[in-house]
């Protein structure tokens, strides 16, 4: 295919990819966004300081785990509120910019690796669709784009060994260090499987066992000789040593032979990973290149020990029966690996099963898996397109770029992108029966926040820290963990204050309330009208006096 057809079709994928892109990013912010701006805020204000200044809580330590995107976040609010637009404006075009991105990224990195224009274009389509629910103004949008890029520099570097690709490996954890800071260790499980290919295929090329028994004979070879041993058995041990060499000459060549024509897993020594072990090797001190100290090795083992990982919705296991998407592309994989032909390198393999282990542990993971099994994906498929139908590929861009072809390909793409966005079209930025905006405003014109110890609810604290007024808890559920406010013991287990854990309790009615309120003297109580705590307050007029309600939120007073 000549360079301008490609060139044509690149453009037309690429419009493609922007308005499918801009067609899957929420309107509607959600809670993180809120605390996001207004740390950035307290970032440029008063440096990172540590120390938490939101919640009432006295002396809560805090680690700032995406300082970086935070003060973003908040210079792009600051420019909507500057020029006009409004702040929430403002961050959602940016997390629209940050979606296009994503989507060319995605494009263009499996362009390069699985080298088959129209597979790249069309499961860049399933990817960023698949990711449509994880897009949002978070950090992880910037990471799944670091991510993509650290697949392409790897794979590249493997493949030509330019000092451009392992600049660039370097260069991405320390941006994910000040970023994204809770997903920096799994920058490294990404090169996993490429060093555990490599250690496998230079077991089975070095050959221990033949080697040790031959250099063992030539030993003793070599102590007949020196002794004038008989020459019978000399001569015996000569044959026998030959006879070894031989051997392992003839198995060297089956496992060249099995290696050109495997049967279905494609195991290559590959020279240059050894020097992806050494850049490895220097990232691992790129998490030293922040201002949160030692944060990046002890964020997660903290986080992993913790209770929020199995009371948070996001990271529960995966159900596959209640995710029918994950669920096809899972069986997706099966069909091209069982019922064709088609062969898998077994780096690939360890990291397909890697990444569905990780989505079926934890459902945020789910990114991870379609996102990097996008490029697995695209491997596969252009391995059975080039076995069954090699011109295939060509003559569809060809026809994909003539005029009728483009004019086709762009209604076609308006057209879904308009069925997907028609959905958003009226939906506000802030949601008000998600998140207690009129009850903010009466707090403000009506309470003394100074002297206030209210209790909120986990899903909208971001929202009213936000607003100025000190809460109970927010989505920032490991700064209210004894792992990340607490020491350890003697027996090696965290002691502080669970803060988390009362909430649960509360919230689900688990425990008496009141003693948790008498025991943080809580002065007001801010919850949803169709809480299980609101069933109880409700009714409870001696002690509560309701100051304000809503459709979908109640505020009391408590009167002793």
């Amino acid at each position: 295919m000549d360079k301008k057809t490609k060139i044509k079709f690149n453009i037309l994928a690429i419009f493609i990819i922007i308005i499918f892109s801009f067609a899957l990013t929420p309107k509607t912010l959600q809670n993180d966004t809120y605390y996001t701006i207004a740390i950035g805020e307290h970032i440029l204000e008063n440096g990172i300081d540590m120390q938490d200044p939101f919640s009432w809580h006295e002396d809560l330590p805090y680690t700032y785990p995406h300082w970086a995107y935070d003060v973003g976040t908040y210079l792009v609010f600051q420019l909507g509120e500057n020029i006009g637009i409004g702040g929430f404006t403002a961050i959602y075009i940016a997390t629209v910019i940050l979606s296009i991105i994503l989507g060319i990224t995605v494009y263009y990195a499996l362009n390069k690796v699985c080298k088959n224009q129209l597979v790249a274009f069309f499961i860049t389509l399933g990817v960023m669709y698949l990711l449509k629910n994880f897009i949002c103004a978070r950090a992880q949008l910037v990471t799944y784009i670091l991510f993509a890029l650290t697949i392409l520099f790897i794979e590249k570097f493997i493949e030509t060994k330019k000092i451009r690709y392992a600049v660039g490996l370097v260069i991405i954890p320390i941006i994910i260090a000040n970023v994204h800071l809770a997903v920096w260790p799994f920058y490294f499980v990404l090169y996993l499987p490429y060093i555990v290919e490599y250690i496998i295929a230079s077991l089975g090329d070095s050959d221990f066992q033949r080697k040790i028994v031959i250099k063992f004979n030539k030993n003793k070879l070599k102590r007949l000789t020196v002794k004038n041993g008989k020459q019978e058995d000399i001569e015996k041990l000569t044959s026998k040593i030959d006879k070894l060499q031989s051997e392992l000459e003839e198995a060297k060549l089956k496992r060249e032979n099995r290696r050109k024509e495997p049967y279905k897993i494609v195991l290559k020594k590959e020279k240059n990973v050894k020097y992806l072990i050494i850049i490895m090797v220097i990232c691992i001190f790129t998490g030293l290149l922040t201002p949160l100290g030692d944060t990046p090795y002890t964020y997660l083992p903290k986080t992993i020990q913790g209770n929020t990982m199995s009371n948070i919705s996001e990271h529960l296991p995966l159900t596959l029966i209640d995710d029918f998407k994950t669920l096809t592309v899972i069986v997706l994989f099966l069909l091209i690996l069982i019922f064709t032909d088609t062969k898998i390198k077994l780096r690939d393999l360890f990291m397909l099963a890697g990444l569905i282990l990780m989505a079926l542990m934890s459902r945020r993971q789910v990114s991870m898996f379609v996102l990097i099994g996008g490029f697995i994906l695209a491997k596969l498929l252009v391995a059975l397109i080039d076995k069954y139908d090699k011109g295939g590929t060509e003559q569809t861009i060809k026809a994909m770029t003539t005029i009728w072809g483009k004019i086709i390909t762009i209604l076609l793409g308006i057209l879904v992108s308009f069925m997907l966005y028609r959905g958003k079209i009226n939906n506000p930025i802030v949601n008000e029966s998600s998140y207690p905006v009129q009850a903010c405003d009466y707090i403000l014109d009506n309470l003394d926040i100074s002297n206030m110890r209210l209790f909120n609810e986990y899903n909208y604290g971001s929202y009213i820290l936000y607003r100025g007024i000190p809460v109970f808890i927010d989505s920032r559920a490991d700064l209210y963990t004894p792992e990340f406010n607490g020491t350890k013991n003697e027996d090696g287990k965290y002691v502080g204050r669970d803060i988390f854990t009362d909430y649960l309790n509360v919230s689900n009615i688990s425990t008496y309330y009141e003693n948790k309120f008498n025991q943080y003297d809580i002065t007001h109580v801010l919850i949803r009208d169709n809480s299980k705590l609101n069933m109880f307050l409700s009714r409870d007029d001696e002690h509560y006096k309701e100051l304000y309600s809503d459709d979908n939120f109640v505020l009391y007073e408590r009167v002793d």
